[in-house]
């Protein structure tokens, strides 16, 4: 139990350090959103970080069109290295 509630207070820390261990909840992503980063099968992880951004981790951060994710109603895209990708969501 301790551990549990340790290792939450890390990650409320420091997001970035901790593995993410689960998917995140079916359903976060259209599917207009999933076709413009390259399909479902191209998702490593989903997580919202904020109320108005959700990292998308993928395998092949290439596939990413970004002229279709602002199509799909995404009003920002940051595209980092390691096939990170930010998707601003909100406003």
């Amino acid at each position: 139990m301790f551990e549990k509630l340790q290792r939450a207070f890390w990650k409320a820390l420091t997001p970035d350090l901790i593995k993410e261990e689960t998917v995140a909840a079916p359903g976060l992503l259209s599917a207009d959103v999933l076709n413009a980063l390259g399909g479902a099968d191209n998702l490593k992880s989903q997580q919202r970080v904020a109320l108005t951004r959700v990292r998308v981790q993928l395998q092949d951060g290439a596939k990413v069109d970004t002229e279709a994710l602002k199509a799909a109603g995404v009003p920002g895209v940051m595209v980092l290295t390691g096939g990170v990708v930010h998707l601003i969501t909100g406003l």
